[in-house]
């Protein structure tokens, strides 16, 4: 074991120290088990990050403990891993930085530094005797036990695996790598960095779940563009994703800067420049303010479905929108390079991707929207014309809560076209189509607003017909019109229906 003392100075205090650890060690005492403070838990405390995630690992049975701790601290017990005794502990309190506590417990056999020989990187792989909880409350130091240097590799910024066999006994951790380097700013150390090179290909043996939640993780954090050109130069993007690779080289049109994959790519740095995350270093700052932003749409894109967020689920659709190029490009008579049907094509393949990854339901149909529909907010309208208030009616109808996201999505892939070549009144055009798109989206959906004009009882009533799929389509035609300021009262609204059912495309269906 090495010992490393640590002056309590540089460990961060506050409601935790009282709360929860004098609780957690008046627990264990009481056990009369053994139990450290371990893992990400000290990582993030010795960074002064804060977290809400507490890793405990005890000699004790963790399965037969939990359920215990969970009635003193009146918390809910989440059974993880039998076989490897791993237990969680879910508590509730307004003063923790997520509004609860997570507290896993793991059971060691043999020694703690035989349990941190098991971890995955030097600074995962430190613990403090929980016991010694007096560290939070006095002026003294405290023995850290760092038998694999990650006091050190903190101090320099350094993420540095504790063996050679860390990938091969969970090759989830080559993406675990990549995402604490993101988060934490910290750097993959040289050695690390050759073995996860040489080892990128265990990715594909991963469970789909596990695989599914990691890169979750890797969407969500922002201004990390640079995180999946890195993951694709230590062989990691294309062994998670394969369906990614034959877009490597893949000449475009003259008017692109980059190849298929590295647009891809682009686009995801080019979503967060927009997004007001993160800078575009090919063109003037100030193109950023030809794009809409407000707390409205801020707050869409950090809007969750199903545990990610839409920002999260853009950058994947800016990763995928152009999936289906290389099977659809064409070199035309004309020696024009042309990929007919590619954003269509593109979805149906994303989708078997996402399935294959185990997104829900719910994200891949927002996520293959957009891939469809990437190209569409530049076709809305006529060349050289904003687009007509049914175009935008109908967008917005069709594409739903994927509708604002299509949008961004589609000036990300303007700036990862053009990269350093943009031509700045294309691009003003395109912006000014999208703010004119959102305003009159605004403006319909005040109309639409109120209640409905007509039911589909009115309906059925006045214009004599029985239910089913005619009266959805009468329905759908007034509230176009409506949205599109056409009409405004019950009696226009009645007028309309008629009209519509007198027409003959539904007099021919």
């Amino acid at each position: 074991m090495i010992a490393v003392e640590m002056p309590l100075t540089k460990l961060p205090q506050g409601p935790l120290s009282a709360s929860v650890l004098a609780r957690l060690d008046g627990f264990f005492r009481s056990e009369g088990a053994p139990a450290y403070i371990v893992g990400g838990f000290l990582r993030d405390w010795l960074l002064e990050r804060e977290t809400a995630d507490i890793d405990i690992a005890t000699e004790a049975n963790a399965f037969e403990i939990s359920p215990r701790l969970a009635g003193i601290l009146n918390g809910s017990y989440v059974p993880l891993d039998e076989a490897n005794r791993i237990a969680r502990v879910v508590v509730k309190d307004a003063a923790a930085p997520k509004g609860h506590w997570q507290i896993d417990i793991s059971s060691y056999s043999g020694s703690i530094e035989d349990d941190l020989g098991r971890r995955d990187f030097s600074i995962n792989a430190m613990a403090i005797p929980l016991n010694d909880v007096t560290l939070l409350k006095t002026d003294g130091e405290v023995a850290i036990v760092d038998p694999f240097g990650g006091i050190a590799d903190l101090k320099k910024g350094l993420i540095r695996a504790t063996g050679d066999d860390v990938f091969k006994d969970d090759p989830l951790r080559l993406l675990r790598a990549v995402r604490l380097a993101a988060e934490l700013e910290l750097k993959i150390d040289a050695a690390t960095e050759r073995l996860i090179k040489s080892q990128a290909g265990l990715i594909s043996g991963v469970a789909a779940e596990r695989s599914r939640e990691e890169l979750g993780r890797l969407l969500e954090l922002p201004a990390s563009s640079w995180l999946w050109l890195y993951m694709d130069e230590l062989g990691l993007l294309t062994a998670l994703i394969p369906e990614l690779e034959p877009l490597r080289g893949v000449e475009q049109p003259r008017e692109h800067t980059w190849d298929v994959l590295n647009h891809s790519l682009k686009s995801m740095a080019a979503l967060d420049f927009i997004l007001r995350q993160a800078e575009w270093p090919y063109t003037a700052k100030e193109v950023i303010e030809d794009i809409p932003w407000s707390e409205e749409l801020a707050g869409y894109f950090t809007s969750r479905v199903n545990g990610l967020s839409l920002a999260a689920l853009t950058r994947l659709a800016a990763l995928l929108h152009d999936i289906a190029k290389p099977q659809t490009r064409v070199v035309t008579e004309e020696g024009r390079v042309r990929f007919f049907g590619h954003a269509s094509e593109g979805a149906t393949q994303a989708e078997a991707t996402l399935k294959r990854l185990r997104f829900s339901r719910k994200q891949i149909e927002l996520t293959t929207a957009m891939v469809r529909a990437h190209l569409r907010p530049v076709q809305i309208g006529h060349p050289g014309q904003m687009p007509s208030e049914k175009a935008t009616y109908r967008y917005f109808r069709d594409l739903g809560q994927a509708a604002i996201a299509t949008l961004f999505l589609s000036l990300a892939d303007h700036l990862a076209t053009r990269g350093p070549e943009l031509e700045v009144e294309n691009w003003w055009q395109h912006a000014g189509v999208v703010k004119f798109v959102l305003n009159q989206h605004n403006m319909q959906q005040k109309r639409v607003a109120p209640p409905k004009l007509l039911s589909g009882d009115d309906i059925i009533k006045h214009l004599d017909l029985r239910p089913g799929p005619l009266v959805g389509r009468l329905l759908e035609a007034v509230r176009e019109a409506q949205a599109s300021g056409e009409i405004a009262n019950r009696k226009e609204a009645l007028a309309l229906a008629a009209e519509v059912l007198r027409s003959p495309k539904e007099s021919t269906r």
